[in-house]
């Protein structure tokens, strides 16, 4: 007996489609923040670390609003042609990628070490003293 909505297992349908770009678009994310993970740890050189935090941080978000309109949508379960597979891949991996990146955002952004309570925050400090510290003349 053959399921009134099954659909051939190769078969491409609309909605297959759309959860299979909204998954490759989450993956993107995850290995945007992957690699602005290991540039801001000093395992890569060149690129920005906080462009790819950002890159995940709209990737991965977009591919998980996608997916989960895939499984809200879906008609029929797995095999029946609707991306539910596709659409759950993409929910989990856009969770995923914008953790990631929310991690790699916030590792970029430390410039130093971070004052403890009680203590004043270090001074950035003046041209002329930044200018004289790198061998300048002070004025």
């Amino acid at each position: 007996m053959e399921l009134p909505y099954a659909v051939d297992a190769y078969a491409m349908t609309s909605d297959r489609l759309v959860a299979a770009a909204s998954a490759l678009l989450a993956l993107a994310g995850v290995v945007a923040a992957s690699l602005a993970l290991a540039r801001v740890a000093g395992r890569l050189r060149g690129g920005n670390a906080r462009t790819g935090a950002l890159v995940a941080l709209i990737a991965s978000p977009v591919g998980a609003v996608l997916g989960a309109v895939v499984v809200v949508t879906a008609d029929g379960g797995l095999g029946t042609g609707n991306g539910l597979a596709g659409g759950v891949v993409a929910l989990l991996l856009g969770v995923v990628g914008t953790a990631l990146g929310r991690r790699a955002l916030v590792r970029s952004a430390r410039p130093g070490p971070v004052p403890g309570p009680g203590e004043a925050p270090r001074s950035i400090g003046t041209a002329r003293s930044v200018g004289a510290a790198r061998g300048g003349r002070a004025r």
